[in-house]
């Protein structure tokens, strides 16, 4: 009998293969690294398609090599993936280029004003700035300057998650919880949008060019025969629906309700709410669709936030790197040496995480900045002052959701690689004021795709029902309420003011120097 649900996490570092029991115990697990981006310019990221493809079936062989389940134990798959990462595909369905990785900056330029109506109502509204953001961030309209053969041969642009879902059953669907980015996709209805949508006007994508949608927890497709030599799934196995990776984690860690704020301390560092109704966190920016049916996640992020972690480990993490080979260990699991080492405060180190322009804060000029530093410090306390102005930010995005939604957040769930880290996770309950919670399983995005499998083969009635059966909280943090005070006089009375004072100095670098373009 197939009790088992298999679930697909290609994410940013990895694609993994976990298969989970009826009540979310994990049962089996592979893993294969991957190299997140090729680089040829400065901004760019950039991977090969079938890069995805082959390493997803090294994961498969893998995941069938240890024995410990079989594909007839399997009743149904689901897949979850990075976010806009796009994939340019000819009348043929053959890759026409790289794929543009979430990460990559290239940016186009806006063909002149918007005229008539749409141009008066942009105008009046003051939303030429958010219209302009638009038109640049978005990869076709790039592609469509830059590589006019190449868009004039793309037959269909599409998102990783459809790509994958063609080689899988043979059709070009993705779910509307994979849509995220810089397309003409209308979230508050949760489609493509209208013929007479601004958004086709404002982007070269066309609506031929666009998958078929289904909503998570409906079926995909079935297993291809060409798919079930290449991975060891019965061919006809259903591909149910899911949603991308950071919306999957917060079905994964139980926040299924608008009061449970999900961190996510991943490559990008998140929280979120899931919520019935559509609401802006940031006005004009829309909320994702979540893994739910019908419901939003109403995010706000740093991007790149764990990325400097990466970095660190790369540049002063030498001697844990090599301490974590000796004992076969991930180098983070010795980092929380390097906290502990250091108290709260940091010793007056701030750091601001901007690595990175944001879509709101920080604006094109943003930069990441460290303050206070002295002859007291060391790597340990530039280590500390990271995870700090991760947790800080995202705590501000937290007060911005409460604000928006009008809705108090009383529950914290932290998953993520971050979370990981005892050590971290004191840290965020201590900064955030309130105990943080560590869903049961590491693998969090992988189960919320589950869950959406669970659900669409009729398990569990509901997701009420399926999360309840299949998410549970496993480890605790409370906070201190002596490092609270001080973690909270150094937010109100420091962090919350260095960007407005520094935004000023970050232009004049980027006046000066110009960098970031």
């Amino acid at each position: 009998m197939a009790d088992y649900v298999l679930a697909i996490d290609n994410g940013t570092q990895s694609v993994r293969v976990l298969v989970f029991d009826r009540t979310g115990n994990e049962i089996a697990k592979s893993k294969v690294e991957l190299e997140a981006y090729v680089s040829q310019h400065p901004g760019w990221a950039e991977q090969q398609p079938d890069y995805y493809w082959q390493s997803l079936q090294s994961a498969f062989q893998q995941l069938w090599a240890q024995g410990i389940v079989s594909p007839s134990d399997i009743a149904g798959v689901s897949l979850t993936t990075q976010r806009y990462t796009m994939i340019n595909l000819d009348a043929q369905m053959q890759p026409l280029r790289p794929a543009i990785v979430w990460m990559d900056q290239r940016k186009a330029t806006p063909e002149g004003p918007l005229g008539g109506v749409w141009g008066l109502l942009t105008k009046v509204l003051r939303l030429t700035p958010v219209i302009d953001e638009l038109r640049a961030k978005a990869r076709d309209n790039w592609l469509a300057q830059h590589e006019p053969d190449v868009w004039r041969r793309t037959a269909y642009y599409v998102n990783l998650s459809a790509y994958l879902t063609y080689q899988l059953t043979g059709q070009l669907r993705d779910s509307t919880g994979s849509i995220v980015g810089y397309l003409p996709y209308d979230y508050r209805r949760q489609c493509w949008a209208k013929p007479s949508d601004l958004k086709w006007k404002l982007l070269a994508a066309k609506r031929q060019m666009m998958p078929e949608l289904v909503r998570p927890g409906e079926p995909l497709g079935a297993i291809s025969e060409k798919a079930a030599e290449l991975t060891g799934l019965p061919v006809g196995l259903p591909l149910i629906a899911a949603a991308s990776d950071k919306a999957c984690e917060v079905l994964g860690a139980g926040g299924t309700d608008a009061h449970i704020g999900c961190l996510s301390y991943g490559t990008t560092a998140t929280i979120n709410t899931t919520t019935s109704r559509y609401v802006e966190t940031v006005p004009f920016i829309p909320p994702y669709t979540a893994a739910m049916p019908g419901h939003y996640n109403t995010e706000m992020m740093v991007y790149r936030g764990f990325w400097m972690v990466s970095w660190f480990k790369q540049e002063f993490a030498h001697y844990e790197q090599r301490k974590a080979k000796e004992l076969g260990l991930e180098a983070e699991q010795l980092f929380d040496e390097l906290l502990n080492q250091v108290p709260a405060g940091s010793m007056g180190l701030m750091m601001q995480p901007y690595w990175s322009p944001g879509v709101r804060q920080p604006g094109p000029e943003g930069k990441g900045a460290l303050i206070g530093f002295g002859d007291v410090h060391k790597r340990s306390h530039v280590y500390r002052a990271i995870l700090e102005g991760l947790a800080y930010e995202l705590r501000q995005g937290k007060e911005q959701i409460e604000k928006r939604s009008k809705v108090p957040i009383t529950r914290l769930r932290v998953s993520g690689g971050g979370s990981q880290s005892n050590a971290a996770m004191q840290l965020t309950a201590d900064i955030f004021g309130m105990a943080a919670e560590r869903p049961h399983t590491f693998e969090a995005s992988g189960l919320g795709a589950a869950i959406n499998c669970a659900v669409g083969l009729g398990w569990y009635d509901d997701y009420r029902a399926a999360t309840d059966a299949m998410t549970r909280v496993g480890d605790v943090f409370e906070p201190h309420l002596p490092t609270v005070r001080l973690y909270d006089r150094l937010y109100r009375e420091v962090y919350q003011k260095m960007y407005r004072r520094l935004q000023p100095l970050y232009r004049s670098i980027r006046d000066i120097t110009g960098y970031p373009d």
